[in-house]
């Protein structure tokens, strides 16, 4: 069964609604899932650098306060799948467009599943700059991917066409939000939701063959 996880990694509610996905399938080992990781930029005219959180923050929100409550209640959520969200270590928010493209190169390893998890954690946990290739490369370095191919390969324009092709596809199937999960091309389901609604998109995908 082919699931399509179209996905930004400065969103928190994709690393929740992944962490579900993931507790779903665990739960229904009858589904071979073929996972594929398709990239949306919810940030795709920030600069190169990032901006600081503060500024993001009055931008998004209209200030601090009412953040700082959206972020306890996914804090919460969060540690009812073993996440550790850290939202006041994040000094800077970053563009995701290199982050996307390391997810791509970890795909030809075999490990995009892996450093999907491992960016989300290093983002929302660690509060480490994912638009910083020297992260990206340490991350890549723990996930077994060679840090100097990673670094020159991230040094240039590898795989950022395909990125912001992915990322155009999703806009004009109409995903205007995510996480967005969508099922053998046909079926699907917006938001972190609960794996109780995931498993029924599932188990309708299968009826449908």
């Amino acid at each position: 069964m082919q699931i399509e996880v179209v996905f930004d990694l400065v969103c928190p509610w994709c690393f929740l609604g992944t962490r579900r996905l993931r507790r779903t399938l665990r739960a229904r080992p009858d589904i071979a899932a073929d996972i594929a990781w398709r990239p949306f930029l919810l940030n795709p005219d920030i600069a190169p650098g990032g901006v600081p959180r503060q500024d993001y923050v009055i931008r998004k929100f209209g200030g601090e306060d009412r953040a700082r409550r959206l972020h306890a209640t996914i804090a919460e959520l969060g540690r009812g799948e073993g996440l550790g969200f850290q939202f006041d270590r994040i000094r800077r928010i970053p563009p995701s467009l290199d982050a996307h493209r390391l997810v791509r190169l970890a795909e030809r390893h075999g490990v995009a599943a892996d450093a999907v998890d491992a960016l989300f954690q290093a983002y929302f946990c660690e509060g480490q700059d994912i638009g910083d290739v020297s992260v990206l490369v340490a991350i890549a370095a723990g996930l077994g991917m060679d840090p100097g191919a990673t670094r020159r390969l991230l040094s240039g324009n590898a795989e950022a066409e395909a990125v912001h092709a992915d990322n155009l596809r999703a806009h004009r199937l109409g995903i205007n939000g995510v996480p967005c999960f969508v099922v053998q091309g046909r079926h699907a389901i917006a938001g972190a939701q609960e794996p109780e609604v995931i498993e029924r998109l599932l188990d309708v995908a299968v009826v449908e063959g």
